[in-house]
Formats: C-alpha cells, structure tokens, sequence
C-alpha cells in the first residue's frame, strides 16, 4: 500500500505514524536506531507490505495490469488502492480527507529530526501539492504516476496506467473494497499481539 493507507492504518498513535510513513526511507537494520515507537511503525508498515503482496485478491489486480506494466504493477496497485481509499475516505474515518493529510503532515514534521533524507526530500513538495489529498483524483493519481515514470531507470509506462483504472473502474475498485477489510483486520491483530499496543488505535483516525 502506499502513503495514504499506511498513515491511516497507524491511528491515532504519532509515532507509529511516522514509522509507517518513513519506512520506505529505512533500510533493514537502521530501524534500530530509532525511539521504540517509531520503530513498531516501521516494522508494522514492513507486515503490511508482506501482507499485501502475499494477497490473493492484490495479486488479481497486478495480473490485470502485468501485461501492460510488467514489474511496475505492484507499484501501479498500491497508487489504485490509495485512490479508492481516498475517494472514499468517508466511508473508513468520520475525519474528513482534507483534515486528516493536515494531520498527518503536521505530525510527520514535528518529528523532523528523525526523517531520513529522502523524506526531507520529497516532504515539502507533497505538501505544497497535497499529494495525498489528490490521491481521490484519478488525476492525481495520474500526476503521481507520471512522476514515478520519470524518475524510473526503466521504461515503464505508468504515465498512462490512469487509463487502465478509467476503462476498468469497478473491477479495480471491486478488488479494493475486497481486500482491504482483510488488511485492517490483520493490523488490528498484529498491534493486538503486541503488548505495547495492547488496546490498539489502528483505524481509530484522530478528531
């Protein structure tokens, strides 16, 4: 999944927030150096990518745009699922969208001394453009999208994967409304088993 759905799985806990929303940034054992809390979100956000990846119904959807998209229909899918959560953010949280990308991005900068330098990289322009926000766009999306194509090694194609999610719509969106109860359930337990987060906050989304 991508940034939109890792902060939203965090809840209302800050630090697992910023793990799961730095975690990309941070490479195996580096998680080691971080304060407990943020650590558990890098390693939560690390069981939610196992998760999905090992997903039937995620991998449904990147069999449908494999042809087309090769190895980047992971990548494409995680853009997919983050639109369908955002356009339909209501329906998870009782905060609105826009509140909750403040929140987040509130968050995520009061812990700036420990954002690795990518995030300090990218952070400002996702705010300037609210990235997240856009995400219930298909053209923000396909802004995302395009962004990721340029800055691929390899010819890609994701500067046209909008088009597929157009013409495919409710297949798309059927395979998210599928999978993702699936993965809030298996946060839920995974922080339950946790006995640091006995009384879990995953999906509690902040007032």
């Amino acid at each position: 999944m991508n940034f939109l759905a890792h902060a939203y799985l965090s809840g209302s806990d800050e630090e697992l927030l910023v793990g799961n929303f730095i975690a990309d940034s941070v490479k195996g054992r580096q998680k080691d150096a971080y304060p407990v809390g943020i650590r558990k979100g890098i390693e939560l956000h690390r069981l939610i990518d196992t998760f999905t990846d090992t997903h039937a119904i995620v991998k449904q959807t990147k069999e449908r745009l494999r042809p087309e998209y090769g190895k980047f229909a992971g990548v494409i899918t995680d853009m997919f699922y983050d639109h369908f959560l955002a356009a339909n953010f209501n329906q998870f949280a009782t905060m609105p969208l826009l509140h909750f990308t403040e929140y987040v991005y509130t968050t995520v900068q009061k812990y700036a001394t420990y954002l690795p330098t990518e995030v300090q990289y990218f952070l400002p322009y996702m705010i300037k453009h609210n990235w997240l926000y856009r995400y219930a766009q298909v053209s923000g999306i396909k802004s995302s999208l395009e962004g990721l194509s340029r800055r691929s090694t390899f010819v890609s194609n994701m500067a046209t994967a909008t088009q597929a999610l157009e013409l495919h719509y409710p297949e798309y969106q059927q395979d998210f409304y599928q999978f993702f109860p699936d993965l809030q359930t298996y946060v839920k337990q995974s922080l339950d088993l946790d006995g640091s987060h006995a009384t879990n906050k995953a999906n509690q989304v902040p007032s």
